[in-house]
């Protein structure tokens, strides 16, 4: 039991039908409780199709927001720096979502585990796009 901070890989994924959904509907059965941040909002209202703007609203309506404040975005500072002094270029927006999962304390639920090396935040693959 405890947090899962969904990234946007697997809220496509549930928007579309696709493996995500049971997963996603059995998380608060388990007594989890989902969350996202505004960063995957966006990325997520980015990449729909025109019929899919109102299941998502109510989908991401449906879910906890942790709020991306100074701390996440000095932590994912942090984490672009080091891994860019190791030659490992990530993302703002990873970086963002994945310092939002450790402001609450929550497991990561990704598609791209591989985008989260943050050897700080606790990684769940679920596999997408099948």
């Amino acid at each position: 039991m405890g947090a899962v901070l969904l990234d946007t890989t697997v809220l496509i994924d549930a928007l579309r039908g696709r493996p995500a959904t049971q997963r996603l509907l059995g998380l608060r059965a388990a007594g989890d409780q989902p969350y996202i941040c505004a960063v995957n909002a966006e990325e997520v209202r980015r990449g729909l199709r025109g019929h899919e703007q109102q299941v998502a609203r109510r989908l991401l309506g449906g879910l906890r927001t942790v709020a991306l404040t100074m701390e996440e975005g000095w932590q994912a500072g942090h984490w672009r720096q080091r891994f860019a002094a190791q030659g490992t270029t990530l993302s703002q927006a990873d970086c963002l979502v994945a310092a939002a999962a450790l402001a609450v304390g929550a497991r990561l639920a990704t598609g791209n585990p591989r985008h989260f090396p943050m050897s700080e935040v606790a990684v769940e693959y679920w596999p997408v796009g099948e």
